[in-house]
């Protein structure tokens, strides 16, 4: 049990260092378009850029737990694998799909990762938005 809440730990772990590196990438290239008052089809642009950042360092997370879960047995397939690791990181939890019982604590992490993750590019959209907002103000 302690060396599948290890494994639970080092995804957490790799999921921050994902999100940091993206969310620091997003950051940077958003800083380019709050020069002056953009136009508000610019903006959009941006939004719409940021928000599909962030969907792909997601994916990418999700993909990560989903590896994790196929080369330990876990899961029987990749699209299994896949289809799990997305259900349980976004807290759908259709349940259709369940771990091996050594494995469903390493589940719930993925679940609280997921949150944290998902809160975290809410919090980062919402700076991103304030930004523009308050600059287009002065």
């Amino acid at each position: 049990m302690i060396a599948k809440l290890l494994v639970a730990f080092g995804l957490m772990a790799l999921c921050v260092v994902i999100h940091a590196t993206g969310v620091t990438v997003a950051l940077r290239h958003a800083r380019g378009p709050v020069l002056g008052r953009p136009r508000a089809s610019r903006w959009i642009w941006l939004f719409v850029q940021i928000a599909g950042l962030i969907v792909l360092l997601h994916l990418l997370e999700i993909a990560t737990w989903a590896a994790v879960f196929l080369w330990s047995a876990a899961m029987p397939d990749w699209q299994s694998s896949f289809y799990f690791s997305a259900v349980t990181y976004t807290t759908t939890g259709y349940g259709d799909l369940l771990l091996p019982r050594e494995w469903r604590l390493v589940g719930a992490i993925e679940a609280l990762t997921g949150i944290l993750m998902c809160g975290w590019s809410t919090g980062f959209f919402f700076a991103v938005v304030s930004r523009l907002y308050a600059d287009s103000q002065s």
